[in-house]
């Protein structure tokens, strides 16, 4: 492992995307995302998939021009184009819109198509991840970020390029049968649900992967099932959906942080069925995560994952004078 200071991280991406013809404010949102991803632990979705960022910027297939646009809306809800922009750009955009609705008529309901890039997290059928934040009192909060698959596809990636097998539950090869070779799942194998096989519950991770699609895909009027494009096949516009939701809790019940605080506490307190692995809420191991990294001035990188952002390939989607170090 070695350690690299989270704002060094975030400029070098900057650096690198601005290279290939990114805006300065697109480059720093998408930034900020993985900067983030990777302090939260989340290293799957962070400076591991920079280079299919600049991949996609190089070969035009994503939109360094213009920004994102309200084709329609009511003061509760809107739909918005992402004119094929990074995704954290147009989710940043559509975010903010639902936030300001919500603030004025309780909530705010915005689906947004066009957009050239997901948010973090592969959002095709079988991995369409959904993700729920509440306040808390003193700063605490309630943050599930998941995956309706058992992983998201990134982790395939990140073990893969670390050269470990991935567990069994994870992915299956391409004649559907559970493997824990990652090279498998990623050519022209898939990931499994949430639950796994039938008699375990996979059907509801089905169900809820089917129920991110209806809110994103079809709401939006974006692609959606076998419409959208395979990953990391740039062939084509990928225009994807995406769906944010805000909800002002002040329209609702009184109390509603001091309550949260209180259903966090009665989970964290439980008894633990092993003494040394206490109870968690979703988004305290993230918290650690970040606390860590404080603590050690910077983010810890598995050296493989150093080496491949640096390696020739990466290197050779730089114009050849604006190559930057790390």
């Amino acid at each position: 492992m070695s350690a690299a200071s989270c704002l060094y991280v975030q400029s070098f991406i900057e650096k690198c995307l601005t290279a290939v013809g990114a805006k300065p404010h697109h480059a720093r949102s998408l930034a900020e995302v993985l900067v983030t991803a990777d302090c939260r632990g989340h290293y799957s979705h962070g400076l591991n998939r920079m280079d299919m960022y600049l991949k996609d910027i190089q070969t035009g297939i994503c939109a360094v021009e213009g920004e994102p646009l309200v084709e329609k809306e009511s003061a509760a809800t809107a739909l918005v184009d992402g004119n094929n922009l990074l995704g954290p750009v147009v989710g940043n955009f559509c975010m903010k819109l639902a936030i300001k609705k919500a603030k004025e008529v309780g909530i705010g309901w915005v689906v947004a198509h066009g957009e050239s890039h997901h948010f973090s997290a592969s959002r095709t059928l079988g991995t369409n991840p959904l993700s729920v934040a509440a306040p808390a009192e003193h700063g605490d909060s309630f943050v599930l970020d998941t995956a309706t698959s058992a992983v998201a596809l990134g982790k395939v990636e990140l073990n893969e390029r670390r050269g470990d097998p991935i567990p069994d539950g994870w992915g299956c090869d391409p004649e559907g049968h559970v493997t824990t070779d990652p090279k498998s799942v990623l050519t022209g194998g898939g990931l499994v649900p949430i639950g796994g096989s039938e008699a375990t519950g996979g059907y509801k991770g089905y169900g809820l992967g089917m129920m991110v699609e209806v809110f994103c895909g079809i709401l939006a009027g974006a692609q959606y099932s076998k419409y959208v494009r395979t990953w990391k096949v740039t062939d084509r516009v990928a225009n994807l959906g995406q769906c944010f939701v805000a909800i002002n809790p002040e329209n609702f019940a009184p109390g509603f942080n001091e309550r949260m605080s209180d259903l966090l506490s009665i989970q964290r307190d439980q008894d633990p069925a092993d003494p040394g692995s206490p109870v968690l809420a979703p988004g305290d191991p993230e918290r650690m995560n970040i606390k860590k990294c404080e603590e050690m001035g910077g983010i810890p990188y598995h050296i493989n994952v150093v080496k491949y952002i640096v390696s020739t390939e990466t290197r050779s989607l730089l114009p050849c004078d604006k190559i930057v170090s790390i």
